[in-house]
């Protein structure tokens, strides 16, 4: 059961203790996912400004690398008038942000609503580069994750838990970090948004970087399944980061994924993304030789009137994420 708060418990200091002393596995992983209560909740906040959408919206999803310059992030957006805006990689008290709430500053600068849930509980800084952002040596909660904003209030809106072994904490996993232990992983935050033609529902996920095409595929199916039980017959569009090619080098060929051709046999369309890249390197992630096309949106019961790749790069020519903002114009 998915609880809907105005804010989100911190860990307690036991929490934090049992979290560092507990063994890495993946039964000691779903006991603390369930005892620490923010990992199962989503935090609303904001204030959206319509009652209904149109039958027509433009739809951004960006994973904004931690979200460094929220209010410049969303200054960036406005030229494309967004409705709906998927964000992944948002800090919410960690120090390399500034212990800022990055999801609630992008969604008052757009005057928007948010939805936004814990991807990770983090206990470390980040990486070196990350640690260079740091002006206080602890983080105030902690909380990474995915967030959908919204020009309209919700009518429903949920958390789904793509996996929930412990991929960043199992020992086993392969992708575990014994000097910067994690809680959680890969999710999404659906939401259920009233427009002037009917309900939709619109997803921002993120799915795992550290694996190959098969564990993608699995979260992806797993995403499906959750979202045909939460909005049955409903439009559908789906938006973020899907990690797609990545953990394949040397090419990191998005199209050795088979996550695509399963989305196309439950029905949506990916000609919702433009063509291109969409990375580049940044101040977190200064890595000018990986290139990938990472992040998508695809939908079912839309037409696509219109899409584009939004560049990160500011005014003065500085990245705000390692990532580019892909956007589409969908009818229903």
């Amino acid at each position: 059961m998915i609880s809907l708060l105005d804010r989100l418990p911190p860990v307690s200091a036991a929490q934090r203790e049992t979290l560092l002393n507990a063994p890495r596995t993946a039964e000691a992983h779903r006991e603390m996912m369930h005892d620490v209560l923010a990992m199962n909740a989503v935090q609303i906040g904001g204030s959206p400004v319509k009652r209904a959408l149109p039958n027509e919206i433009t739809v951004a999803a960006w994973n904004v690398e931690r979200c460094l310059f929220p209010q410049a992030t969303a200054a960036h957006l406005m030229p494309l008038k967004p409705d709906v805006v998927l964000l992944s990689e948002v800090d919410h008290g960690m120090a390399r942000t500034g212990q800022r709430h990055t999801t609630a500053e992008v969604a008052h600068g757009l005057g928007m609503g948010y939805a936004f849930g814990v991807e990770f509980f983090e206990m470390g800084l980040g990486g070196p580069t990350e640690r260079a952002f740091c002006a206080e040596k602890i983080n105030a909660f902690g909380w990474h994750g995915n967030a959908v904003l919204s020009t309209v209030p919700f009518d429903k809106v949920t958390l789904i838990r793509l996996d929930d072994h412990g991929h960043w904490f199992a020992s086993d996993s392969g992708a575990s970090d014994p000097d910067q232990p994690r809680l959680g992983g890969r999710m999404a935050i659906a939401a259920v948004l009233p427009t002037e033609a009917g309900e939709i529902c619109v997803t921002s996920t993120h799915l795992e970087s550290n694996a190959g095409p098969a564990h993608r595929h699995t979260q992806f199916e797993h995403l499906l399944d959750a979202l045909d039980e939460f909005a049955p017959g409903m439009p559908l569009l789906i938006g973020g980061d899907l990690n797609t090619g990545n953990h394949i080098p040397p090419n990191f060929n998005h199209r050795d994924e088979t996550l695509f051709d399963l989305g196309t046999e439950r029905g949506l369309d990916w000609g919702f993304t433009a063509e291109g890249m969409t990375t580049r390197p940044s101040l977190i992630t200064p890595h000018p030789d990986r290139v990938m096309k990472l992040d998508w949106i695809a939908a079912r019961g839309m037409s696509c009137r219109d899409k584009g790749i939004l560049p990160s790069l500011d005014d003065s020519k500085r990245p705000l994420a390692d990532h580019d903002c892909v956007w589409a114009r969908a009818a229903f």
